[in-house]
């Protein structure tokens, strides 16, 4: 598997998959998969992005469904070299990946500029929970780059729900600049920072940094 610093070789019709599925930012079986980009993600292309652990299968009905994996979306805003031998449109959708990539730094994640928010018309714009989440951690700490728990940083965003919170988490944590780590003596960890503690790759981690834009 690779290491998210690393892009793995792929055909066109594996990147392509990967970038429908980071564009949806959800689940998408087969039939939708033709209808959105006109394949299917079957054999081989699919054993190969989910033996690299890029995207997850679920062959419990059929159609089969995909979606993309932590470590696939880190690999996917990584891409900046089309496969040799692919076709212009592969070319071009490289290009835009890369400005996309570019764009994005600093200000959201991939994961929360595709999401589809759920928000009904009128009622107001969509809280920017990462700014919140930013901001709070600024306040926390003497400068970019420096550590805080959890615990703190939810105790300064206290009233925001805590499943959103920790999506937004989530998200930051495929972020350039931004870690969220386990503390290596947990045994020194008091009862509050266990509870505020976010899981990943199920793991428990409890302590953020977020370097400078």
């Amino acid at each position: 598997m690779p290491s998210t610093e690393e892009v793995p070789a792929l055909t066109g019709t594996q990147l392509l998959a990967l970038v429908v599925l980071m564009a949806e930012a959800r689940p998408l079986n087969n039939t939708e998969l033709k209808t959105l980009a006109g394949f299917a993600l079957t054999g081989a292309d699919n054993k190969k992005l989910v033996g690299l652990g890029l995207v997850e299968t679920d062959r419990t009905q059929r159609p089969f469904a995909h979606e993309l994996t932590d470590q696939g979306w880190a690999v996917v805003q990584r891409i900046r070299t089309p496969p040799a031998r692919t076709t212009s449109a592969v070319r071009s959708l490289v290009t835009l990946l890369t400005n996309i990539d570019r764009a994005l730094q600093g200000r959201s994640s991939h994961a929360m500029f595709f999401t589809r928010t759920t928000e009904e018309p009128g009622e107001g714009p969509t809280v920017d929970l990462e700014s919140k989440v930013r901001l709070g951690y600024d306040k926390l700490t003497p400068g970019p780059g420096e550590w805080v728990s959890l615990a703190d940083l939810r105790d300064a965003l206290d009233g925001v729900d805590r499943t959103d919170l920790d999506t937004t988490l989530r998200a930051m944590a495929r972020q350039r600049g931004v870690r969220i780590i386990p503390v290596a003596n947990t045994k020194a960890l008091s009862d509050r920072e266990r509870a505020a503690s976010l899981s990943l790759g199920d793991e428990p981690h409890h302590v953020l940094a977020i370097g400078a834009a």
